[in-house]
């Protein structure tokens, strides 16, 4: 079967948390697994994280962990039975002194107190994704006074935006400090900060990944409107981060729905352009939830993600708390297959007309190019260190795929990820140089990647263990005697 070229994000929860879980996820299409530390207790997320690697290396595959920071989600408190029902034109407050269990129809506590600071009259604030809406009539010291524009069901711990983004909350919270340590403590080869608000968040998570000694990279959540505000603010976060993800849910609430689609589209684009790894989320196979067939509007959303280059769709509720997971990750599959199948997912304008910057990304975009226009090529061989060349690599539209082969089990988790990309476990160094290409090519040869009379192009470094090292190309062709 042809190998799948867009990756499967898929959440791990209550629903998918046993062996006979995560193996049928694992054998359905997941590539990378999620922990969302919003949820779970760190015993949880220890015990999923092990049987993910223990069962990935069973059936010999590369899965990644990435592990999603809670950040400062602003939420309201607790009501004393649990929930109300608000109606259009009630007024409604929300206070930093109200008891945080005893909320009413009147009033509600926050765990924000910055939040009389933060809002003024005429602000909209947007509560449960939008479901309930409320214009500030005015602020108080210690309390927001609002009138409802849109009622509904309010119930415990619902999440507070604000129409325009704004709210001033840090990106990186106690809690996140705790769980960055976590994801060290795992060797997670992805750790996502949520709400950041500029690089310069992002610069503090990375220094304290560093500081937990991991070598995960990092994810920007695009999740708040100052992060789209304009084109200069999103490209110092993209700049910032390893990877980003379109975080759709809080996103669309701060800026409206009219908006995510283009903005979605403008975040693949640019985060493409910096040679950045790039997850769509949020929302993409809600249905399945509670059904075991998803939507056509579903299908329609995760094939257009699909046909923009992302390197990853997500899974949230469907696959960590939801009745089908296995099967929301099959249709996910499914999709993504039936896109990629489409022309237009196979050519590329990629950077024509640029100069490149370093030596292993010319080699790399240059046997893309090989590639891409020499008849008879049927896969890319890049043997890497770092994972550095196949993520470029991975920028180019294309029908080939790209084998990643490393020694090194955090490279090939890394590039579980990348578009395209494969990892296949090879060391240079157990073997004389003279024979490295006729070994790399015998391996793929043995898995069944490619047959005898293919061409392959094949990438790598006169010196193996050098990060940026790749600085030679070879086209080769299987089953001829390869120096």
């Amino acid at each position: 079967m042809t190998l799948r070229r867009t990756k499967i994000v898929a959440t791990l929860g209550p629903a998918s948390s046993s062996r006979e879980c995560i193996a049928a996820l694992i054998d359905a299409g997941m590539n990378v697994a999620r922990m969302n530390f919003s949820h779970g207790t760190a015993d949880e997320h220890r015990e999923r994280a092990r049987l993910v690697r223990e069962i990935a290396r069973e059936k010999d595959v590369h899965v990644a962990l990435l592990g999603d920071l809670q950040g400062p989600k602003i939420r309201i408190a607790r009501f004393t039975d649990g929930k109300i029902s608000l109606e259009k034109g009630d007024n409604f407050r929300l206070s930093i002194s109200h008891p945080l269990d005893e909320g009413n129809t009147d009033v509600v506590g926050i765990d924000y107190p910055d939040l009389v600071t933060d809002c003024r009259a005429g602000d909209e604030l947007l509560l449960d994704d939008g479901r309930v809406v409320l214009r500030v009539d005015s602020v108080g010291k210690d309390e927001v006074r609002c009138t409802v524009t849109i009622g509904g069901p309010l119930s415990n711990h619902k999440g507070i935006n604000r129409r325009g983004g704004g709210l001033s909350a840090a990106a990186l919270t106690d809690k996140d400090r705790v769980d960055i340590t976590l994801a060290a403590e795992l060797d997670m080869e992805y750790v996502a900060v949520s709400f950041p608000r500029d690089a310069a968040d992002m610069h503090l998570a990375r220094k304290l990944l560093k500081d937990s000694e991991s070598q995960a990279w990092l994810v920007a959540k695009i999740e708040r409107a100052e992060a789209v505000a304009d084109e200069e603010a999103l490209d110092g976060l993209i700049k910032a981060s390893d990877a980003v993800m379109v975080a759709r849910g809080d996103l669309g609430v701060e800026i409206g729905d009219a908006e995510l689609v283009g903005i979605q589209k403008l975040i693949i684009s640019r985060a493409r352009k910096q040679n950045k790894a790039v997850i769509t989320a949020t929302q993409m196979m809600e249905s399945m939830i509670s059904s075991p067939m998803p939507t056509r509007a579903e299908v329609s959303d995760v094939a257009n993600a699909a046909l923009d280059y992302t390197d990853a769709v997500m899974l949230s509720a469907e696959t960590a708390a939801g009745s089908y997971p296995v099967e929301a990750v099959k249709a996910m599959d499914r999709v993504c297959r039936g896109a990629e199948r489409q022309a237009i997912s196979q050519q590329s304008g990629h950077r024509m007309g640029q100069d490149f910057e370093r030596c292993d990304e010319t080699i790399a975009l240059a046997a893309m190019y090989a590639g891409n226009h020499f008849p008879g090529v049927t896969a890319i061989i890049t043997l890497t260190e770092s994972g550095y060349t196949p993520l470029i690599m991975s920028r180019i539209r294309s029908h080939l795929p790209i084998f990643a082969l490393s020694p090194n089990s955090a490279t090939l988790g890394r590039v579980a990820l990348m578009r395209g990309v494969q990892g296949i476990t090879f060391n240079p160094a157990d073997m004389p140089s003279s024979d490295v290409n006729q070994r790399a090519v015998s391996r793929l040869l043995d898995l069944g990647h490619v047959a005898a009379g293919d061409w392959v192009i094949l990438t790598k470094g006169d010196v193996y263990n050098s990060r940026g090292g790749t600085n030679s190309m070879k086209l080769l062709k299987v089953g001829e005697r390869l120096v």
